[in-house]
C-alpha cells in the first residue's frame, strides 16, 4: 500500500517548483483579460496594434542589446586591460525587457518598457548582484571548479571511482588491433 508521505531520501520541492506553474497560469488567465477589457474599451484593431506594435519594439530591442553586449565582448577580447574596469551596463535586462515587450499581453509589455528604464535596469543590476554575491559566500568552501570536479568524479549512487589509467604500447597487432590474448583485469571490484 502506497502511502502520500515522502520516504527519507527524496528531497521535497521547493516553493518555487510549488508556486510558479501557479503564477504563470495566473499571469496569463490576468493577461487574457486584461487584454478583453482593453479590446471592449478600444477596440480589437488598437489591441491587435499594440500586440503588434510591442512584438517590433521589442525584436528592435534585443536586436540592438545583442550587437552592444557582442561588441562589448569583442572589445575586451581586443583590449583587456581597457575593458577590465568596465561593466556590462544591463545588456542582459534590455535583452530581457525586450523579450517581454515581445511576449503577447499588457502586462508584459509594462514590464519589458520598464525594464528598459535606466534606472530601474542599475537598481536591478545592483540587486542582483548583491544577491549572487551572497549566495556565493554562502556556498561550501571551495571554487566552482572543485565542484565540478567532485561532480564528476562521483557516480550516481554515491560511490566514488577512482582508478589510473596504465597504457602498455606494445607491438601492432596486424590488422590495428591489440593484443588481448594476456590476463584482463576485473571489471568490478
Amino acid at each position: 500500500m502506497t502511502t502520500g508521505s515522502r520516504t527519507p531520501t527524496t528531497p521535497g520541492r521547493s516553493r518555487l517548483r510549488t508556486f510558479l506553474p501557479l503564477g504563470v497560469a495566473a499571469w496569463l488567465v490576468l493577461e487574457i483579460w486584461l487584454l478583453t477589457v482593453v479590446a471592449d474599451a478600444a477596440g480589437g484593431l488598437t489591441v491587435l496594434a499594440l500586440l503588434v506594435g510591442g512584438a517590433v519594439l521589442g525584436a528592435f530591442v534585443i536586436k540592438r542589446a545583442g550587437r552592444r553586449a557582442f561588441a562589448r565582448l569583442s572589445e575586451a577580447l581586443q583590449r583587456p586591460q581597457e575593458a577590465a574596469g568596465r561593466r556590462g551596463e544591463g545588456d542582459g535586462l534590455m535583452m530581457l525587457g525586450g523579450l517581454l515587450l515581445m511576449l503577447p499581453g499588457l502586462i508584459s509589455d509594462v514590464l519589458g518598457l520598464v525594464l528598459l528604464l535606466p534606472p530601474v535596469r542599475g537598481l536591478l543590476g545592483r540587486a542582483t548582484e548583491r544577491s549572487l554575491e551572497r549566495r556565493m559566500n554562502r556556498a561550501a568552501p571551495g571554487g566552482i571548479g572543485e565542484a565540478f570536479q567532485q561532480a564528476r568524479m562521483h557516480r550516481p549512487d554515491g560511490k566514488v571511482v577512482q582508478g589510473e589509467v596504465i597504457r602498455e604500447d606494445g607491438p601492432a597487432q596486424p590488422g590495428g588491433g591489440e593484443d588481448r590474448s594476456g590476463p584482463r583485469p576485473p571489471l568490478a571490484s
